[in-house]
């Protein structure tokens, strides 16, 4: 067996080489986690290292359906773009403000800005790999920085490029740009569809555009006149969705209506609807409360709101319930692991460690079983037995430390997450059992309207006292 070399970071990447010729990389499912895997395959590859594969990775319960890859084989496991790291790893870059799970990788490169892309091309790379114009465009639409270059919703969720003589060089770049965003979303769950753009592409958007659009002609998917057509029923749909509501310049809104046609659902669809609107709050089924600013407006009122703060606020009038509400780790274990497959990297102890640091508690006196907890959390769920399940019943992590983990965001866009594991107080049921938010899951969707409603309200009142 080989022995994996400990790096202090990417500097050393000569000596990696020597270790692994080939790598894989797990990237995020969006334009920023396809151009940043895109621009670490060619500082692999520029050093010898070759990019064989490459799988997306995404935060909830698909983070741990993704396949195990062994550091210890010849294919180098590199994750980026993404804040939860996990043992495999061997590099790992990212531009949040917090990661987790990253003690035991190998080689590091984290550091805080618009967009992951950036800081591979322009500070890990020896030399630029994006072009500048490029990096800016990747950057604002990860920031959603729009206002700043008089971007429009219809720019935004534009299908159709078309080059403009009458407009500049950088005019026509974002124009691309955001066209390739929007295609890349619109089929961002199709088997393999940004895998191979990571894999075939060059670093540049117009290259990516290009591979796009062969994977459409190959796989012989909706055009950009019927993604138009989708999306704009979609619009009108929405319009007059009885889940949609403006209160004093806030719009509040409960899922996302019918997504089902390719290209139809689009993020800032509620400003485009209501473009005199501040802030969007909107409360999706899945157990997740979303708060942001209306990103295309420049004097948008009450600019001193801080919608970090208020979602802080609001949680913290439940602080004392929360903290003496205990939820399981078999119930953590197995929504976490709702969608792996029999190659999946599970939901391990570590990940358990990593997520919610010495936050657990013993359970019924569970101390006697601490020695056994990490053998029992490498099986997956479907393979445990109810003795090994209630073993799992005796330790836990209050709701409120559950929630503050999975939560987080800034000023401008905010999320309180974690709330489905509130649906049930004890492990899943015995036999044949298939989780259903909507169903089962009405205990926890009180909880999240009554979120909803008090981050609103709380909302308002900021808006009153600034006034």
């Amino acid at each position: 067996m080989k022995k994996l070399i400990k790096e202090s970071g990417l500097r050393d990447i000569k000596a990696l080489a020597k270790r692994y010729p080939k790598a894989k990389i797990y990237f995020h499912q969006d334009l920023d986690g396809v151009t940043t895997a895109i621009a670490m395959k060619k500082y692999l590859e520029d050093n010898g290292i070759n990019v064989v594969d490459s799988e997306i990775i995404q935060y909830g319960d698909k983070e741990f359906s993704v396949k195990k890859l062994d550091a210890n084989g010849d294919t180098m496991p590199v994750l980026v773009d993404f804040a939860h790291g996990k043992p495999m790893f061997v590099i790992h870059t990212d531009h949040h403000d917090r990661q987790v799970g990253t003690g035991d990788t190998s080689s590091t490169s984290f550091k805080s800005s618009r967009s992951n892309v950036e800081t591979i091309s322009q500070v890990v790379s020896p030399k630029e790999i994006f072009p500048e114009t490029d990096l800016r465009l990747i950057s604002t639409v990860d920031s959603a920085d729009y206002a700043k270059y008089d971007i429009t919703p219809e720019q935004v969720m534009n299908y159709m490029f078309k080059l403009d003589k009458n407009k500049s060089l950088l005019q026509n770049k974002f124009a691309m740009g955001l066209v390739l965003n929007k295609l890349i979303l619109a089929f961002k769950n199709k088997p393999g569809f940004m895998e191979n753009l990571v894999i075939n592409a060059e670093p540049s958007l117009y290259s990516i555009l290009m591979q796009v659009k062969k994977e459409m002609s190959e796989r012989r998917l909706p055009g950009p006149e019927t993604l138009e057509k989708n999306k704009s029923d979609y619009v009108k749909q929405m319009e007059t969705s009885p889940n949609v509501k403006v209160i004093d310049n806030i719009i509040v809104q409960y899922g996302g209506g019918s997504m089902f046609n390719p290209g139809s659902y689009d993020r800032y669809t509620p400003f485009k609807n209501n473009p005199e609107a501040d802030f969007l709050v909107i409360a999706w089924p899945l157990g997740l409360l979303q708060a942001s600013c209306n990103p295309f407006k420049k004097e948008r009122e009450l600019k001193g709101v801080n919608l970090g703060d208020i979602a802080q606020e609001v949680l913290g009038k439940h602080e004392n319930q929360l903290k003496s509400r205990m939820v399981p780790l078999s119930t953590i274990k197995y929504i976490s692991e709702g969608s792996i497959g029999p190659e999946s990297v599970g939901f391990t102890f570590k990940d358990f460690e990593a997520l919610y640091g010495e936050k657990f508690n013993g359970m019924e006196n569970g101390d006697e079983y601490l020695k056994i907890i990490e053998k029992l959390m490498d099986k997956p769920t479907k393979d445990l037995t109810d003795k090994e399940f209630e073993v799992l019943d005796k330790f836990g992590v209050s709701a409120w430390d559950l929630i503050q983990a999975n939560s987080g965001g800034h000023k401008c866009i905010t999320n309180i997450s974690g709330i489905n594991y509130l649906g049930r107080s004890n492990r899943p049921p015995s036999g044949q059992y298939k989780y259903d938010p909507e169903k089962s899951g009405a205990a926890y969707i009180n909880v999240l309207k009554k979120l909803q409603n008090e981050f609103v309200s709380k909302l308002q009142e900021k808006i009153n006292e600034s006034k």
